[in-house]
């Protein structure tokens, strides 16, 4: 039987504009269900990662430009009401975003904001910089487990060894359910932990599928 003081945290750092990060959380999710872990939530930021690139395509400039606004009131949502409300108001985020399909705008925001059962005017935080410091300091602290080379999401967790590890991805699609998430999550951390190990990659031929 499996206790509170038995399960471990994931820490996982996300932005809710990334699709894979979406993908990748939904999987989160169906672990905690079948191991002995609970994700807790953090913000880190894509535009703030690619601050300066001016090499990357203009299509994704302009994604990063907008990407500042629902970073900026996740983070204003943990100040005002605790970091308890991350997980929830990154649900309704990613769920508008990305399985509905609907812009990255004050409205689908707002909506956003009153399912997880918080005030609308926090969508104001999305077009000023008043909480960046805080968004930068826990960008920081995720990136900063990994390296600059790699995206969102990032996790952190106790190995099988008890050592904390920390990890870029999984990258994968669809979510996988079920015991499928279990053996991914295994294997994920079966190799995450071993010492020296740093990266197995393919040639993506789809992409995310919100199923």
């Amino acid at each position: 039987m499996t206790t509170a003081d038995s399960r471990k945290i994931a820490d996982f750092w996300f932005d809710p504009i990334c699709p894979w990060a979406w993908m990748t959380s939904r999987w989160m999710l169906e672990v905690e269900q079948l191991r002995p872990v609970d994700t807790r939530w953090h913000v880190m930021s894509l535009s703030v990662l690619n601050e300066g690139r001016d090499e990357l395509p203009e299509k994704y400039k302009e994604l990063l430009a907008k990407g500042w606004g629902p970073v900026r009131v996740l983070i204003a949502a943990a100040q005002a009401h605790g970091d308890k409300v991350l997980g929830p108001l990154y649900t309704e985020l990613g769920l508008r975003f990305h399985n509905q399909g609907l812009p990255n705008e004050r409205a689908t925001i707002e909506a956003a904001l009153e399912a997880a059962g918080l005030p609308v005017e926090l969508a104001d935080a999305a077009d000023t910089d008043a909480h960046d410091d805080a968004l930068r300091a826990s960008h920081r602290e995720g990136i900063s487990l990994v390296g600059e080379d790699v995206g969102t999401p990032v996790i952190a967790v106790d190995g099988p060894d008890g050592d904390r590890i920390a990890f870029f991805g999984p990258v994968v699609t669809p979510t996988p359910r079920g015991e499928a998430a279990a053996r991914l999550w295994d294997g994920t951390l079966l190799v995450a932990a071993t010492p020296g190990f740093y990266e197995i990659k393919r040639t993506r031929t789809a992409g995310p599928s919100f199923e």
